[in-house]
């Protein structure tokens, strides 16, 4: 079985889109719109550019700069910076 798309009403009564996974996993959640009748052409909005879409990737992190390493994620320990105490 292939995914699907689910519209529903979020707790502050938005109505948003879900895609679901063959599994049932959910895979991406929208925006809020107004109506159902507005996520549906959302949908079909992902529906048309999903399938061609490029992958990009954000090299910024969570603090705004463009750090070498994913934001969140520890520094490998042999590029570690260390400082030994002034003798």
């Amino acid at each position: 079985m292939a995914g699907q798309f689910e519209i529903f009403t979020d707790a502050e009564a938005n109505v948003r889109f879900r895609l679901l996974g063959a599994d049932g996993t959910v895979l991406a959640i929208s925006k809020a719109f107004d109506d159902k009748r507005s996520a549906a052409d959302g949908i079909m909005a992902v529906r048309e550019c999903a399938g061609t879409g490029l992958i990009k990737e954000d090299r910024t992190n969570a603090w705004g700069g463009t750090g070498r390493t994913r934001a969140g994620l520890p520094t490998p320990a042999n590029r570690r910076h260390r400082h030994s105490p002034a003798v």
